[in-house]
């Protein structure tokens, strides 16, 4: 069968690797040339530090997908632009007939698209784009009745039902690799410098790229099997650590749902709960789909009633919050983490998520939008989904009267000590009990070591909380 297309190009985006790329097999497939790029877009870019993390990753992620694609007779070409504008100004530039990419459907995404897929038309191109980020996205996964899923364990079991080879086969690339073109266009990867940024101390754990994500998933594979025991105490070698390469696409979801998969149904305890992990992935962005309004809002409308605490003293616990300086070693020792690395503990994401709605009464968003800015792996469905999940505001969400007691989830998850200590140095000479609540246990020693009190005795933002949701779910009933 003769391909459809002279030319194409291939706009890389959440995609960032050779194999099982689904747009990538796709225009090698249909068409005779194809050529390759990234758009390193301002329109997101601008907003950015000058030191991102996320940046500084991506930049070597492409330096591997260059370096991948000329293995295969292709190259890269990189801009640093306004992507509505570079991709079609580069595909007139190149004479191709289409632009092949993979969906996005985070709203401002879908918006850029429709504006590239215009542009093309006005010179007879078209945009095709495909599902690659998730397994199961928009509206594969429905209810009986047609609908979408609010409550996550019955779509988690429709897509059990529904998942089967097909959906989890790669996507064949270098069998196809020959109509791969390269291009005096394709100058190589630009350095940080040159497009504005400075380097951001990435951590050398995540790798180069999709070389990275093959280093962290041959690491847990090894270990999978103990992923149900060990993922929620953050001093452990638990998780995979791969969900920034999920994020940047330099991993294959459909290869790692392939493999827990496999896993799973062979007993593999770790791989079960491990796929569960993935599952949520795939339903925080069905959510976002049909409920695009979420990425705002409450999910559940009512919530947006809720009295929030404002003014100095919950901006002085909102600073408090972000530099891990609250008075509560767990707390902080994640916040300190996060700022530091970039990375932040599931499990503590839950936590310090809690603290500050139900501890601090300040609105979800501000904590989701500090994430959003300091998380490497920060995904837009799954950081919603997790801060209205802590809020109670989302979909199958905590329930509002179950609040985490940040003094027990320490006591419970890092027993002793280990986490808090690497993170909250002044606090390191304390013994295993004293460490969860050193106000309580080594007020003296606190002190010396310049470690704050409690902004909040968490017994009685409780009781704040629970008569704070209680006025909603009152109104919500009359």
């Amino acid at each position: 069968m003769s391909a459809p297309f002279d030319r194409a190009l291939v706009w890389f985006r959440r995609d960032l690797r050779v194999e099982d790329q689904a747009a990538l097999h796709h225009a090698l497939r249909s068409a005779k040339q194809v050529f390759c790029a990234f758009v390193l877009d301002r329109d997101i870019l601008d907003a950015l530090p000058r030191a991102d993390r996320r940046v500084e990753f991506i930049l070597g992620a492409l330096q591997v997908l260059d370096d991948d694609l000329r293995r295969l007779g292709g190259a890269l070409i990189v801009r640093h632009g306004v992507a509505a504008d570079e991709i079609p100004k580069l595909a007139a530039e190149l004479a191709v007939q289409a632009v092949f990419a993979n969906h996005d459907d985070e709203p401002q995404a879908l918006q850029r698209d429709a504006r590239v897929a215009d542009r093309l038309k006005s010179f007879s191109a078209e945009l095709r784009t495909f599902k690659d980020h998730v397994v199961f996205e928009r509206r594969e996964v429905l209810t009986a009745t047609g609908g979408a899923y609010g409550v996550f364990t019955p779509y988690k079991n429709a897509w059990l039902r529904k998942v089967d080879d097909f959906y989890l086969s790669p996507y064949p690339v270098e069998r196809h690799a020959a109509a791969l073109a390269p291009s005096p266009l394709a100058t190589g990867v630009p350095t940080l410098q040159a497009i504005g940024f400075e380097p951001a101390g990435l951590t050398p754990h995540v790798g180069r790229g999709s070389r990275g994500a093959e280093e962290l998933l041959d690491d847990f594979l090894d270990r999978i099997d103990q992923y149900h025991e060990k993922r929620d105490f953050p001093a452990v070698k638990g998780p995979s650590y791969l969900s920034v390469h999920l994020r940047f696409g330099t991993v294959s979801i459909r290869r790692l749902a392939r493999l827990a998969h496999a896993r799973a149904t062979g007993g593999d305890r770790g791989a079960e709960v491990w796929l569960s992990e993935l599952i949520w992935r795939d339903f925080y962005h069905q959510v976002m789909h049909h409920h695009p309004h979420a990425m705002t809002s409450a999910f559940r409308p009512e919530y947006d009633a809720i009295a929030w605490e404002t003014g100095a003293l919950a901006d002085e616990h909102f600073a408090a919050w972000c530099d891990g300086r609250t008075g509560f070693p767990l707390v902080d020792a994640a916040m300190r983490q996060l700022n530091q690395t970039g990375y932040m503990h599931n499990r503590l994401r839950m936590v310090t998520a809690s603290f500050l709605t139900k501890d601090l009464g300040l609105d979800w968003r501000r904590g989701e939008a500090w994430f959003a800015q300091q998380l490497l792996d920060f995904d837009l469905a799954a950081n919603n989904g997790g801060w209205q999940w802590a809020s109670s505001s989302g979909c199958d969400a905590q329930p509002y009267f179950r609040i985490f007691n940040p003094t027990s989830q320490s006591e419970k998850f890092d027993p002793q000590g280990r986490f808090i200590r690497r993170y909250c140095p002044e606090l390191a000479e304390l013994d295993d009990k004293a460490i969860h609540a050193p106000w309580e246990r080594a007020p003296l020693a606190m002190q010396g070591g310049g470690y704050p009190r409690p902004v909040v005795d968490h017994a009685v933002a409780r009781e704040r909380t629970l008569a704070r949701y209680a006025v909603v779910k009152s109104r919500a009933v009359r």
